[in-house]
């Protein structure tokens, strides 16, 4: 069992930036990819950036030079630093991770967190 929890949601205005927080916890052999997905109102949920456990990450082009994903192996930690927010940043939030449970699994499991909300706003 392995819990995601994010954080770090809120209110800010256009230009603004705000940093979000993903921690991972339960029982498991290590993480692999982590990844952000967003969904905005009304929208369907579209993937916004993945890092590897080896640190290397790609963007959707609508955020690439704007955010910068990161993570923490030790503390099991994703983050999205997000710079220049735009209106259309509007959305709730979601981190990922695949984890691979035991050293002998030969598979890994996506875990999802339950989201936060970030709104962009004047």
């Amino acid at each position: 069992q392995v819990q995601l929890v994010e954080s770090g949601g809120g209110l800010v205005q256009p230009g603004g930036s705000l940093r979000l927080s993903c921690a991972a916890s339960g029982s498991f052999s290590r993480i692999n990819a982590m990844r952000w997905y967003r969904q905005p109102p009304g929208k369907e949920r579209e993937l916004v950036a993945t890092i590897t456990s080896d640190g290397r990450s790609n963007y959707a082009d609508s955020v690439k030079d704007r955010f910068t994903i990161s993570r923490d192996n030790a503390k099991n930690t994703v983050y999205l630093q997000m710079n220049s927010l735009k209106l259309e940043d509007t959305a709730v939030y979601y981190c990922n991770a695949d984890v691979r449970e035991s050293a002998r699994t030969l598979y890994d499991y996506r875990y999802w967190g339950q989201g936060t909300q970030v709104t962009v706003s004047s």
